[in-house]
């Protein structure tokens, strides 16, 4: 198995909060709640780590309330290499409705300051001149901060691979777009998110095919569009492939992109066949979308859900991008 950094430069405290309906203006009486230390790239490393690999987890924490994230990340067995900063992590709430609506509130984030970001690149450096901890991949996910433009993303990637790191980046708005423009390994956007950089709604499978070959012309080797019951769309210089998802009763999708890139990250890290990876990967995500948290590997339905999983190979890619 590999050793993977994942970083979350906005990370948050998420208070999952699972309800009826919500009503605007009234009381809510609320069935379950959940407070849990979350990001985008914690919750890849919870997949990851469910799949075998050693995983270290690094970004920046507010000092003041880190408690339930040293918590979690003992009870994950990972490496602990964020950065404290002075104040909290915001707190993030979602919730979840049973039609399968889910309202996200969040908060901006802990200010980081152009000190903090530099010990931070610092720190990635040792991490990547040290053999014995060298990731063999990095993931970058999330959201950015105050204080953390997306040049200062750009740069982060563009450090990460100057030391020969592939790295996989799942943002969105100005971010993705400046991510995009530094050719990292992967990105792996939602049609929406990936709209705005397309400049046209992705809202069938030749428009999300053709952005899926520009971000491959662009420089981007594992290019991944999800599109919730529509499937993953994944193009690479192995070919163009579509994932269909079997049909799942959906409580929560708050975890289901995390786990796609975490499971295509492990078919990839692990030289999967590329249907075998990309079933896996998406039946993984839709299991996810049954329950609040990430997808998981050892559910007992989890070989039958691959089973219905239909994976096609589009056709092949060339160097420039276009279907061959």
């Amino acid at each position: 198995m590999a050793r993977v950094l994942t970083i979350s430069l906005n990370p948050a405290l998420d208070l999952a909060i699972g309800l009826p309906a919500l009503s605007l203006g009234e009381v809510n009486r609320t069935e379950s709640t959940l407070l849990s230390a979350a990001g985008k790239g914690v919750n890849v490393a919870r997949v990851l780590v469910s799949l075998g690999h050693e995983v270290v987890v690094s970004g920046f924490l507010g000092a003041d309330n880190d408690a339930p994230f040293r918590r979690a990340f003992e009870d994950l067995g990972v490496e602990d290499a964020f950065l404290r900063v002075p104040g909290e992590t915001r707190i993030n709430a979602k919730l979840a409705e049973h039609n399968g609506r889910v309202t996200d509130v969040n908060g901006p984030g802990v200010a980081i300051d152009a000190t903090a970001f530099t010990g931070f690149l610092d720190g990635l450096e040792a991490l990547a001149a040290d053999a014995r901890r060298r990731p063999d991949a990095v993931v970058i996910a999330g959201s950015l901060p105050p204080g953390i433009s997306a040049d200062d993303q750009a740069a982060l990637i563009a450090r990460l691979k100057a030391r020969g790191l592939p790295v996989w980046v799942d943002t969105s708005g100005p971010a993705l777009a400046s991510a995009i423009a530094s050719a990292p390994s992967a990105v792996k956007p939602n049609e929406l998110e990936l709209a705005e950089w397309a400049g046209e709604a992705l809202d069938n499978d030749a428009r999300r095919l053709a952005a899926g070959l520009r971000l491959h012309q662009a420089g981007i080797q594992e290019a991944l569009i999800s599109a919730g019951a529509d499937g993953v769309l994944w193009v690479s210089h192995r070919g163009a492939w579509h994932a269909k998802p079997p049909k799942m009763t959906v409580a929560s999708t708050v975890g289901a992109g995390d786990t796609l890139l975490a499971g295509m990250l492990h078919g990839v890290l692990e030289g999967h066949a590329p249907d075998a990876a990309l079933r896996f990967a998406t039946a993984l995500s839709a299991e996810a979308v049954r329950h609040v948290g990430v997808g998981n590997p050892h559910a007992d339905d989890f070989p039958y859900l691959q089973q219905q999983t239909r994976v096609r190979r589009l056709n092949d890619v060339d160097a420039g991008g276009a279907l061959a």
